[in-house]
């Protein structure tokens, strides 16, 4: 089968990044330009990558050379991207998102790559493009912070269902999930109850079906979720201040229920009591005095 690896093989092709290899033997003593890198199939890319990882050993940071080398390895593994994105298949709409921080992870792995190690580039890049999406998870989508380590754990869930789930034609089980994931049951559950703080449902959304908005015809959420009783904050203080009224004296008691609960006023207290206005609002200070001091705490 004629492929792009073996057409660049055996064709010196002109342009203005020709320039010696330190390769000796089948390849070209040209760094071949590669017109749609994009579109060189990956086993292709497996075998170019190399030669392309040598000359850029040997370049210059910055210069044009260097850049066209560099980006011709992002673009000829791209695969590597999509092949790990494809594991967030239930994330399609944040595939986008899932592409780009993947290729992100792919550039770190290209600078930090050392052909003299003989390692595959391939084994070497899917755990950087696999650890920059997971830190994308982690990072940007969970609606309350849970630990890492089940953050993770839920990326691990949701393959091992969609696995099972493929496997069995049905949902597997805790059990099941356990076993396959090799924890135990009750690390399953945790997983599975931290799941829940990854996405949070909007209070402004209706509860009817039919309606996604306020006013759409049903009541938001918002309108029917309890609330704390702003009341419930002074209970503490009208229980204190009941025993606090029950040490006044008679006509203490009766003047605090006139001026507080029937709303008179000091004139009118007066005149149910017999005694001048100036009188009563004396009588007012001292009691109103006596009932914040031991509200306080004073004696």
């Amino acid at each position: 089968m004629n492929t792009v690896f073996e057409d660049v093989c055996d064709t010196q092709l002109p342009g203005p990044y020709d320039g010696p290899s330190p390769r000796a033997g089948r390849y070209s003593t040209t760094l071949p330009r590669v017109e749609d890198a994009g579109k060189v199939a990956p086993q292709d890319a497996k075998a170019l990558s190399p030669l392309f990882f040598e000359r850029l050993a040997e370049l210059d940071e910055g210069t044009a050379e260097y850049q066209y080398a560099r980006n011709t390895l992002v673009e000829m593994n791209l695969s590597l991207v999509r092949y790990v994105a494809s594991r967030y298949r239930s994330h399609r709409d944040q595939m986008e998102d899932i592409v780009q921080v993947g290729t992100i992870g792919l550039i770190k792995a290209i600078d930090r790559f050392d052909l003299s190690r003989r390692t595959e580039f391939a084994a070497f890049a899917i755990p950087h493009i696999l650890g920059e999406i997971k830190r994308f998870f982690r990072d940007t989508s969970w609606a309350v912070h849970v630990p890492r380590r089940l953050q993770e754990l839920r990326i691990d869930l949701a393959q091992a269902m969609e696995q099972l789930s493929t496997s069995l034609d049905r949902e597997p089980t805790v059990k099941e999930l356990a076993g396959h994931l090799e924890l135990t049951e009750e690390e399953i559950i945790e997983g599975i109850v931290a799941g829940n703080g990854h996405t949070a449902v909007s209070l402004h959304l209706s509860g009817d079906s039919e309606s996604t908005a306020p006013g759409g015809g049903g009541p938001v959420f918002a309108d029917i979720l309890g609330t704390t009783d702003p009341a419930t904050e002074h209970v503490e203080d009208r229980y204190a201040l009941a025993s606090l009224l029950q040490q006044l004296s008679e006509r203490d008691r009766l003047i605090v229920h006139l001026r507080f609960d029937r709303e008179m006023t000091q004139a009118q207290i007066g005149a149910v009591l017999g005694i001048s206005q100036m009188h009563v609002s004396r009588l007012l200070t001292r009691i109103i005095q006596q009932l914040r001091r031991g509200m306080l705490g004073h004696k």
